[in-house]
């Protein structure tokens, strides 16, 4: 079943309202305080929607930042459609809290029992705007991925960009790419815009890819599947603990791949607003009693896809 459409002007309230809560923290070195503004504000506007929400992704545990918690219910009315919703309230809290660019707040809903349950663990995970078999694979070395992904695109590897996160676990992955001559895009944080700029030419990456956060990639995975991109994705469980919360979780197959259509099923609405500007969207911009944001939207059974500028009352 299609979601209602009106349901997407009031999931982009959410993320913006939530962006403009945090935008006022940007710059003061608190990313606690900026993600708590952002989560405040978010349960706050969930509350306001008449629907039955559950969060599915949370977000907190690896950051020990404020909850809106796994299993938390939201919404106004006990009889609306029932939805899962998966939250990052501030992807980007070193963004925010550093006035550095691409900071966001982010929200995925789909029918209830559509979202996959993602642990507050790692994740490896792949994106591309490939979205056949056998071409760009998790399973695959790096070196047969790019070999397949540049006879795919008739490109040669020296015009490819990857996308990838800077952190030392993936010196190994760097190297091999630098060697084969691909073009990276190396970011610091924001795993969930990493992945999502395959989704179009203009941003200039053909492949992301790496080890992240899981929830991030759950969220990603929503925007991706409305650009009809390729994912894949495999939970990393290093800890007891993480095995033991897998398996609550209803996670058996502590290595399965997952592909994005075992992540996100049927309609999806995913909205990413800008706090701080970056490759997908401008921040939030205030002048006198109003503020203009930037939400990248889309919305998959009605095919939109976009970025929404709008201005609002403070």
């Amino acid at each position: 079943m299609a979601i209602d459409k009106k349901f997407i002007n009031q999931f982009i309230n959410v993320t913006s309202k939530a962006a403009l809560a945090s935008s006022y923290l940007v710059g003061k070195k608190d990313k606690i305080a900026a993600d708590k503004a952002a989560v405040d504000s978010m349960r706050s506007e969930l509350n306001k929607i008449n629907i039955q929400g559950e969060i599915v992704i949370g977000e907190g545990e690896l950051d020990e930042a404020p909850m809106l918690y796994i299993g938390e219910r939201l919404g106004s009315n006990s009889n609306g459609p029932e939805f899962d919703i998966a939250v990052d309230p501030l992807e980007g809290t070193n963004f925010a809290a550093n006035n550095l660019p691409g900071a966001l707040s982010v929200i995925a809903i789909a029918e209830k029992n559509n979202l996959f349950k993602a642990p507050e663990t790692y994740m490896e995970k792949i994106s591309t705007k490939v979205n056949e078999k056998n071409v760009v694979d998790l399973d695959y070395t790096v070196k047969k991925n790019i070999s397949n992904l540049s006879d795919y695109l008739n490109k040669n590897p020296e015009n490819l960009t990857a996308c990838i996160l800077d952190r030392p676990r993936h010196k190994k992955i760097i190297e091999e790419l630098k060697k084969l001559k691909v073009n990276l895009k190396l970011i610091t944080d924001g795993d969930v815009s990493g992945a999502l700029l395959v989704t179009e030419e203009k941003y200039g990456v053909d492949i992301f890819l790496g080890i992240g956060g899981g929830p991030e990639g759950v969220l990603a995975a929503a925007a991706l599947d409305a650009y009809n991109c390729g994912f894949q994705g495999r939970f990393i469980f290093d800890s007891d603990n993480d095995k033991i919360r897998a398996k609550k979780m209803g996670i058996n197959d502590l290595t399965k791949k997952y592909e994005l259509n075992e992540i996100v099923l049927g309609d999806s609405i995913f909205c990413a607003t800008g706090i701080t500007s970056g490759d997908l969207v401008k921040g939030i911009e205030i002048q006198d009693n109003d503020f203009i944001s930037e939400t990248l939207v889309t919305h998959k059974s009605s095919g939109l896809k976009k970025v929404r500028k709008l201005k609002q009352n403070i």
